[in-house]
């Protein structure tokens, strides 16, 4: 696995920050977060999708939303915008 960081969360402490990733090999996003442990969140989000055993649900806050658009726009040049309909 070949992770890049892309960016962590602007207002951080740079010891607890929520952080994205681009993994270069597959493509995929990782995400640092915070776990949410909130029942009523995760009620409503394994509504629409069930949580496996193997997942998580992670929290970023509204103001990476920049960062995300970056990684998205990374993996777009590497594959001439494949990445955004996969």
């Amino acid at each position: 696995m070949a992770l890049e960081s892309i960016g962590i969360d602007p207002e951080t402490d740079k010891e607890h920050c929520p952080a994205v990733f681009v993994d270069r090999e597959t493509g995929d996003l990782v995400f640092q977060g915070w776990t949410v442990a909130e029942a009523e969140t995760l009620r409503q989000v394994a509504a629409h999708s069930p949580i496996a055993a193997d997942e998580s649900v992670v929290r970023l806050p509204t103001r990476m939303a920049p960062i995300v658009r970056e990684a998205l726009a990374a993996l777009e040049a590497d594959d001439g915008g494949a990445a955004a309909v996969r």
